[in-house]
This record gives structure tokens, sequence and C-alpha cells, in this order.
């Protein structure tokens, strides 16, 4: 199963759908049972495979990799022999997740686990590399990792001491090889610079005679140079995510062993003829470059195995491509075909073709002659029809046609007697085809997004489907066929018309999933809470009123969604849930908590957001274990304060207390030590508490919409902001202008020139009011300002002056408030109690020092 089917990855309330279903059709999961075969070497060829640099892409993300995640037991693969792909794996089917063989995601630290054990490498293959790893000791010396060191030069005192052989300088700023000896560099051979500062591929870089692997992807490389050729051992080289624009033309029979060049994510408009040149090259990524033509010179490439040209501009592949008989993965994903051509059909060993996210309009009847064929995806095109003859594709085992033009599928379709895995979401299917239900090794069905009324009782002939999704289509009645599927854990019916639940569904003992998400249902029925292996449940967008007590069974329930029902009283059965840890009742009309909710011991995320609730239900602090609370009310009854006992809530994480008419935040809120987001934009804040300046690992603070004049000087202290936003809040200090670029040091740092400035100008008040005060003002001015007045015997002893007096009562006076007013508050303070005893003549000087101060910038 995927990421997202992973009932057991129980994450935050915010994005639950995201985190526990991604409706994408395109991300597949892992096949259940299946047995990995050495000959799976190829399937598994990738690290990440990532679109980072095309989030729009999600749909189709397994069809991308990314070579940045290299290691050690990448060199495993150079000598392998890649025999035929059996997609019985654990890989993604229809995607094939992985690209080059055998690069895992293992951690430096596993590669030289991996390097340390000889025993292991035989197991792999007895001939690889034997000269080179001749024990676990001698393995051992000749690894120096120096990953994410901060290092921004390159180690060449280490390499003085130490013979190495495999060097990982990954995650650090070096930016050349400035200093390195050529003699250290000789005895490399395997050199990781990923994630560096690399502007160019140093010169130094043609000494190294034993490189066989080279990886300085992520960089901001621009070319790569001539000297590159000189590297006559080198078998993989990875140069994605870079900058550059061409590849050497020149000398490249010089890199005649050269297995896995990698050059995705990069600028390239064309490819050289010289390239050709690499007569052992098996595996080749272009992928998310600028090629707007099929390069012909890559049909000339014999020994080609796997070629990604995911992500660029094509619109025809060339006739030419006839000649690339060895060819077994082909991945043609995001570009501009408009047909396949015929050709292309004549790829003996193709076993993987990735087309989605193109412009096909046709599917030649010649994909018959793809006998050999395991994994097809044509998602996201504009196809009407799809030939019968794709039944002769008879070892066909992944079929995704999701986001085409379809209205039915070919009747021999069960004729693919190996198929596993069929996607037909979001299609103008308007039934499920019978064929179908005779494909007996079926284990993951996708219908969602078409017209279909109903599904055939037949379907219980699928005895090994896992995983079901018929999503908003127009089905009225619960499919009993599907309880009668054993092996049923994972089963998605949202935006349908389903009123009820039959008793059937009691036999679906290993159901693990259900969502029923915006159907017609009424009650919840007790025919579920029969399902006592049950771990994610999604009844929301319903019409549901009340809980049985019978849910009490339902023990193994993780997730419950019962959100936009009709509740208006919080059912107390769900107190008896004691596993259950995320809990939705948004968009409900409850007004209360009951106290037994504190029975919910496991609870990490609860949202009952917008609801009715005539004040914050306190019943909710007792929940200890709450990890995440939203309670924004942006369709219910606004909050206008919360409870003191808000802190004890001490491993909150989230909080969303947004949309209320909330006027101040808790004193002590500063002792939710486990804050990292609060969400309290749209509420009528107009002040931080002081405690507020203790969160400190505090990392989004979202104030937007607040009556917030004034922000804290030392909100330098939450040093943990990330995210900050204070938009269309009437802040003076600092002003709106400065917070709008949302960056804490500017605000910090002018809070900080702000507090100078302003105790500068409080000091010159000081000696404006001491230097023009008389004796009877100055009386009346310390009865204002509850000063000691001048018969105190501090003043009547002393020959001081007036002024001198007065002076000193200012400076007495600020010391005793500072703790409570800033110095911009007790200027404000002084003048108003001078306007009050009518000291005009003074309140000219005042006003005059601060008009001069308002045109000073700082």
């Amino acid at each position: 199963m995927s990421e997202e089917k992973d009932t057991s990855a129980l994450e935050g309330s915010s994005g639950i759908t995201r985190v526990f279903r991604n409706d994408s059709i395109s991300q597949e999961e892992e096949e259940p049972g299946l047995i990995k075969e050495p000959t799976d070497l190829l399937n598994e060829a990738s690290s990440d495979r990532t679109y980072d640099m095309h989030p729009s892409e999600n749909a189709l993300q397994s069809t991308s990799y990314s070579a940045s995640n290299f290691n050690v037991n990448e060199e495993y693969e150079e000598t392998i022999q890649l025999p035929e792909t059996d997609i019985h794996s654990e890989s993604k089917l229809e995607t094939s997740q992985n690209f080059l063989p055998l690069m895992t995601e293992m951690t430096i630290e596993d590669s030289v686990i991996s390097l340390a054990s000889s025993d292991e490498m035989e197991e792999v293959s007895p001939d690889v590399f034997e000269d080179e790893y001749e024990s676990d000791s001698e393995s051992d010396d000749f690894i120096l990792s120096l990953e994410d060191q901060g290092l921004q030069e390159f180690p060449v005192d280490i390499l003085k001491v130490k013979y190495v052989k495999y060097l990982y300088l990954d995650k650090n700023q070096i930016k050349s090889f400035q200093g390195a000896d050529p003699g250290d560099l000789l005895g490399l051979e395997i050199l990781s610079l990923q994630e560096n500062e690399l502007s160019s591929i140093p010169l130094e870089i043609q000494f190294l005679y034993n490189l066989r692997k080279l990886n300085v992807s992520h960089n901001k490389i621009s070319h790569i140079p001539q000297e590159i050729v000189c590297l006559w051992n080198i078998r993989q080289l990875f140069v994605d995510n870079n900058c550059i624009k061409n590849f050497p033309s020149s000398s490249l029979e010089n890199l005649s062993n050269l297995e896995i060049l990698s050059l995705g994510t990069n600028m390239l408009t064309h490819i050289p003829d010289s390239i050709s040149s690499l007569k052992n090259l098996r595996i080749l990524n272009l992928e998310y470059n600028q090629l707007t033509i099929f390069p012909k010179v890559l049909c000339f490439l014999p020994n080609l195995i796997s070629l990604n040209l995911t992500g660029n501009l094509i619109k025809s592949l060339p006739k030419e491509i006839r000649e690339l008989k060895n060819l077994e993965q082909f991945f043609m994903d995001h570009n501009k075909l408009l047909f396949l051509a015929v050709e292309i059909f004549q790829l003996p060993k193709i076993k993987e073709l990735q087309l989605a996210d193109n412009q096909l309009e046709v599917l030649s009847h010649k994909i018959e002659n793809f006998r050999d064929l395991r994994v097809l995806n044509l998602d996201k095109n504009l196809l009407k029809s799809i030939p019968p003859k794709i039944s002769q594709c008879v070892m066909l085992e992944s079929l995704s046609l999701s986001d085409n033009k379809l209205t039915e599928l070919p009747n021999n379709i069960h004729k693919l007697k190996n198929l596993r895995k069929l996607h037909v979401n979001r299609n103008n299917l308007a039934l499920i085809p019978d064929d179908i239900l005779h494909l007996n090794n079926i284990y993951s069905l996708e219908f969602s997004g078409n017209q279909i009324t109903h599904v055939p009782i037949e379907i219980k002939n699928c005895r090994k489907i896992t995983d079901i999704e018929l999503n908003h289509n127009k089905i009225t009645y619960f499919p009993v066929g599907l309880c009668a599927l054993e092996l049923l854990n994972y089963l998605s019916f949202n935006g349908n018309f389903i009123s009820e639940i039959p008793v059937d569904i009691s036999f679906s003992k290993q159901l693990l999933h259900l969502e029923l998400n915006e159907n017609k249902l009424l009650v919840f029925s007790e025919h579920l809470c029969s399902l006592i292996n049950l771990q994610y449940l999604d009844l929301g967008k319903n019409q549901i009123k009340e809980i049985p007590p019978s849910i009490s069974d339902m023990l193994s329930l993780r997730v419950l969604i019962l959100s936009s029902n009709n509740f208006e009283i919080f059912p107390t059965e769900l107190c008896t849930l004691e596993n259950l840890q995320v809990l939705d009742l948004s968009e409900n009309q409850l007004q209360e908590i009951p106290p037994d909710i504190y029975r919910l011991t496991e609870i990490q995320n609860l949202n009952v957001a917008s609801n009715q609730f005539t004040s914050f239900p306190i019943e909710l602090c007792q929940l200890e274990s709450l990890e995440e609370l939203n309670i924004s009310q942006i369709n219910g009854r606004k909050l206008t304060r919360l409870p003191e006992e808000l802190s004890s809530m001490m491993q909150l994480k989230i909080l969303d207390i947004s949309n209320n008419a909330i006027k101040e935040l808790p004193r002590n809120i500063g002792e939710l030590e486990s804050l990292v987001t609060l969400y309290a934009h749209n509420n009528q804040i107009s002040s931080l508490p002081l405690s507020f300046l203790s969160l400190s690992i505090l990392e989004q603070l979202d104030l937007r919409g607040n009556n917030l004049t004034a922000l804290p000087s030392a909100i330098y202290n939450l040093s943990s902001l990330q995210e900050i936003d204070f938009d269309d809040n009437p802040l003076l200090r600092p002003p709106l202008e400065i917070c709008k670029g949302k960056q804490l040091y500017t605000i910090a740092r002018y809070l900080e020139r702000a507090d100078e400035r302003d105790e500068r100008i409080l000091e010159k008040i000081f000696k404006i009011v001491a230097n023009n005060i008389t004796e009877t003002n100055f009386e009346f001015l310390c009865q204002k300002l509850k000063l000691k007045t001048s018969k105190n015997a501090i003043y009547t002893k002393s020959a001081a002056s007036i002024s001198e007096k007065s002076y000193q009562a200012f400076v007495k006076w600020k010391e005793e408030k500072n703790s409570s007013l800033s110095d911009a508050d007790l200027g404000e303070q002084l003048v108003r109690a001078l306007n009050m005893i009518g000291a005009h003549d003074i309140m000219d000087k005042i006003t005059a020092l601060t008009l001069y101060t308002r045109a000073i910038k700082f």
C-alpha cells in the first residue's frame, strides 16, 4: 500500500485527507505479497525519482527519478547482468519508481555497512569487483564520509594522511578543489559532492584516473569541462539538478566504460552526435531538460536498457527508435507527444512504458507486439478507446488509463491474466465491464470519477483484490459482492449516493480502511461496528446524528472522520474508543464537550472547528496527549476568550483558534512549551502577553486580521520563527510596512532601534519639562503622576534647584514604571499630565521635538 494508504501513519488533522489518502490515482502503492526476484534490479534502480522542481506534477511523481541519493551500494550494479525485469516486486508497478539499478535510499552509514560485508556482495553477484573488495577492514579503511559537516573547502589535509577510495562530501559548501594535490586524489574510485556550491566541475578531475563514479548533482554547475573525457574508468556519472546547457561534443569515445549517465533537471536543448561513442551506456537520464526534438543519436546506443526523457517538450519519436533493441524501460511522461511512431512497437524487450501527460489520441493496434510489456501508463492523454489487441500483451501487470476520454474498455481485457493493477479513473465509463470480473490476479481496481451506477456481484470472483476505489460515481447501493472479498483491506466510496450499509459488510473482517465521505447515510450503521480490525473510517459529509453504543467494539479504530454531519450533542459513545488518535467533528452543531472525553487517552489530533460552542470547552484541557487542536470557527459561533487551563495541554504542537472573536491570549500561554504552530488570524487580539515570548520552539505564527498596534520589543526571543504574518493589523510599532516582508530579523531590528530612539526622546522630554516647569506646576504634575511632591524631605532639605529636583523625580518615576510601561508609553502619559495642568509653553516645545523626530528615518 502507498504511504497515503498506510493507516498506521497517523498525523495531524490539518490535511487528514492528505495524510491518509491522496486521491491522485497515479500515485501507486506497493504490492502486497509479491516476491522480489534478482531480475527486478532494473525496476529498483533509482534514488527518489521525485519532482522537486515540478510540484504541480504530483499526480505522476513516481515516473521520475533523481540521482541525488546514490551510495556505495550502487557500485554493485556495475557488473550485474540485467535480465528480463520481473515486475513482481514491492516497487510501484505502473510507474516503476526505480530507474537506476540498486540506487537505494540508504544513508552513508548504511553504505559503509553494506561494503563491510563481502558475503553480502557475493550474494548479489560473486564477481562484482573482486579485485576491489578484499576484506571487511580494508573496505572500512578506504571509506571517508564527511556529509553535512559544514565544510567550505576540499578536505586536502585528511587525504594527505589517509588513503581513500570512497569519498562522500555531500551537503557541504565546497566550491572547488583548491589546494588539493592531484597525487592525493589518484586512489579515488567514488566521489560524491551532491548539494555543494560548485559552479563548475574542477579541472583537477582529469587526474582521477581510477574514478568509477562521480556524483555532482544539486550544485550550480553551468558546463561539463572537456577534461571529463580523461576519466577512462568512469562508469557512473551523475550531474542532475544543475544549470548545464551543453554536453561535451568531442573525445567521448574515451568514456568507453560509462554505463550510467544522469543529466536530469538541467537546461539541455540538444544532445551532441558524439554521444553515440558511449557504446556501453545502459542507463541514460535526460528528464526535465528543454529538448524539443527527440535526439536521433540516442537510437544508436546499442546497449541502452533504460531511457528517461520525462518532462521535456518532445512532440514525436523518430523512426530510428526501432534500433534500441535492448531497451526495457522508456519514460516519456510530461511531453507533447501527439502520436506514437509505429517503429516504437518494434522494441522487442520493452517492459515498462511511461507515456502519461501527453496528447495522444490513438493507441495503435500494433501494441500487440509488446509481448513482454509489464507496465503501461497512459494517464492524462486524449484517448477515446483502447485497441482490443492490447489483450496480446499477456505479461502486462499494471495498466493505468486515468484522465482520458474512454467510454468503454476492450471486451477481451479478461485475457490479460497477469494484470494486477487496473486504474481507469476520471473517464466516461458507465459500467464496470463484466470481463474484468474474470481477472483472477487483479488486486488493485480503481474506477473513480466515472458514471458507474452499480458494481456487479460477480466481483466476488476477483478473490485477490485488496484495494478498490470507486469515488465520485453514481452508485446508490453498497455493492454486497465486495463483502465476499476476504483480502480486501482498502475501500473508498466517497461522493456517491449510498444511503444504507448492508449486514454483509460484517464479513469484511480484513478491512482496514473505509471511506464513505459525501454519501446519503442517515445513521451510523451498527453493521460497521462489526469491523473490529478497521483502523480508518471516514463518514464525513453525510446526515448522521448519533452513534450506536456498539462502536466500543471497534478497538482498532485510529482515525474517525465525522465532519459535516448533523451532530448537535457530542456522542459520548466515542469516548469508549481508547485507541483513537484522530477525531474530526468539524462542521456540526456541537455546543459542549462531555467530561468523559478524558478517556480518549491516545488522542493526538482533534478537530472541532465550526461548531456552536458558547465558550471554549474547558473539558478539552484534560487531553494531555493532544498534539493538534483545531477550534477555528469560520462557520460556527465565535469564541471570545481562551481559558488559562489551556496551558495544561503540554504536548500541544499545533493550535488553530482562528476566525473567532478572541480579544486576548491567556497570560500563561507561554507554558505551551511544545507549541510549534499557532493560527490566530481573524480575531480581536490587541496585544501579546509577556509569557508569549517563552514559546521558544514556535515556528509558524499567523496573527493576520487582529487589533495589534504594537509588537513586543523582545519578539527576537522567538528565534525559531520561520513563518510570520501580521497583515491587516493597525500596527504602529513597528509600522505595517516593516512587517509585510514577514522577516523576524527585520521586525526585531526595527523594534530594537525604536526602543533606543524612544529612550532618547523620553530623556529629552524630561529635560525640556525640568528646565521649563515652575514650582507650582511641578507640584500639580506630581499629583497627576503620583510623584512625591516638593514638600517631601528629599526635596525640602535639598539646595537643588527646581529643574534638578523635577528631573530626579522623573527618573525615579521611570524606574518605578519601566516594568509595566515602555518609554513611549511614559512619554505619552507625561504629555497628557502636562495638558491637564495647562503647561502650554512646555507642550509647544515637546510638540516641536516630536515633529522633528518623526521626520528622521531610521
